[in-house]
Formats: structure tokens, C-alpha cells, sequence
């Protein structure tokens, strides 16, 4: 059940609809609401937080603007399941993507090790084929949910450097600090595939759902290749974010 206990703190400086927004939000991070539970009527948050229907219509349209609900005509709202919306203006790490949005981040190491480099691989690295290269397994998670499945691979020199760091967090700032690697720019292509029996294990899909398979080659500073990844990502929980300029002819 809901209580409006934000509404009545009078330290609580945030405006009425940020709280009711926070409030349910909350009942996501604790369990408390599962996806695709129904949220209340908006008569029934009116009545529960004592304002306007102005005031929920604003909360839930922030909760549907951050990924925390999704609407159906004529049915209502519904929580959905965390969703990750990644800025693809700047070249980020997973958690400092997420970071500020109100979500618990979290990553597992599925595995490290080496293997040699194959074609896609030794071409994408500028390496010759069959050098050894490092290869990282992880999964990315909101509030404890598995929304991504992560394999980078690495230059040797780099990747055993990393070997020895808490690959739990975000790599990037690794290879900035530890590796001595100044990170310029990045390349991607994304597309939809269905999921094999791994990233179904992983993400906790079914076997041969859709997922969006992004393959991103990043460079150093110095146009070195230095990370390239295949991320897949379940199309339900994750975003990436386009800003798009016109070019001018003539």
C-alpha cells in the first residue's frame, strides 16, 4: 500500500509531483511493485497524497519520461521493469551513464581470461590474427535486474593490467587511471538479433528473444584501438539516445 509520508515532511523542499514521482518510483527499487503491476488510478493517488490531479499527472508523466511506468488507452499505467537510457552523445562507462537517475547499479564478472585473437576481433583491434588477446564477461544490472551482457576484449598489455582491478565497476575510467590510456572516441553499430543460449541464461530472457547487439570499437587519444565490445542488451530495459543535426547542402 502506498503512504504518503514524503507530503508531510515539512523539511521536504521538492516539489509535490518530484515526491509523489520519488514515493513510486520507490515501491520499484524495494520490491514492493513488480513490472507490469498496475499502478493506482489517478482518483485513488489524488485521494491517497491529498492534491491535484494536475500534480499526479505530472509525477506519473516523470515516472513514464524516466522508464519507471509505461501506459496502455484506456487501460492505465503499469511499473515497468528499470530501464537503462544511455546518452550516446558522450562516451560513457555503464555506471557513469546511470549515474544521478536513481537506479542501484551493479555489475557481475561472469569471466576473465585470454584467448586468441579470431578475424572480427584482430581487425577491429589492429592486431595481428592469433595474438592473445583479453577477453572480459560481465553483466550489467538495475536495481539487481540483468539488463545488459558485456564482452570486451582487450589488447594484451592492456587487458592483463586490468586483470588485476575491480573489473566490477566501469572499465573506462580504469584505462584512464590505471592503464595510462586517454580515451577519445568510440564507434557503434546496433542491431536486433535474437538472443542465444548464453544471453538468454544471463538476462533471464527466453532463448531466441530479440535483443539489441551493439558492437563498440573504442580508441585512445592516440586513434589506438583499446576496447572492443558486444553488448547485448534486452530491448525492455535499455535505451540509447540520438541527437541528430541536419546536414546543409550546398
Amino acid at each position: 500500500m502506498i503512504e504518503a509520508r514524503a507530503l508531510s515532511d515539512p523539511h521536504d523542499r521538492r516539489p509535490r509531483y518530484q515526491r509523489i514521482r520519488d514515493e513510486l518510483r520507490e515501491l520499484v527499487h524495494t520490491g514492493a511493485c513488480r513490472p507490469d503491476d498496475r499502478l493506482p488510478s489517478e482518483n485513488e493517488l489524488v485521494r491517497r497524497f491529498g492534491v491535484s490531479r494536475v500534480t499526479v499527472r505530472q509525477a506519473i508523466d516523470a515516472l513514464r519520461e524516466a522508464g519507471f511506468v509505461y501506459s496502455v488507452q484506456g487501460k492505465g499505467s503499469f511499473f515497468s521493469i528499470p530501464k537503462a537510457v544511455h546518452d550516446s552523445r558522450v562516451l560513457l562507462g555503464f555506471h557513469e551513464a546511470m549515474a544521478g537517475k536513481g537506479y542501484a547499479t551493479s555489475s557481475q564478472v561472469i569471466s576473465t581470461g585470454e584467448r586468441r585473437a579470431g578475424r572480427e576481433v584482430s581487425e577491429a583491434l589492429q592486431i595481428a590474427r592469433g595474438t592473445k588477446v583479453v577477453v572480459v564477461r560481465r553483466v550489467r544490472c538495475l536495481d539487481d535486474k540483468p539488463v545488459s551482457l558485456d564482452v570486451s576484449y582487450f589488447p594484451r598489455d592492456i587487458g592483463e593490467t586490468l586483470l588485476g582491478e575491480d573489473l566490477g565497476c566501469d572499465i573506462f575510467p580504469l584505462l584512464e587511471r590505471r592503464c595510462g590510456v586517454m580515451l577519445g572516441r568510440a564507434q557503434m553499430r546496433i542491431e536486433a538479433m535474437p538472443c542465444g543460449k548464453e544471453c538468454a541464461d544471463e538476462l533471464r530472457l527466453a532463448r531466441g528473444k530479440p535483443v539489441l547487439h551493439i558492437r563498440r570499437l573504442t580508441y585512445g587519444a592516440d586513434r589506438r584501438p583499446v576496447d572492443y565490445e558486444h553488448l547485448y542488451c534486452r530491448g525492455d530495459a535499455y535505451q540509447y539516445a540520438f541527437e541528430l543535426t541536419r546536414r546543409r547542402s550546398g
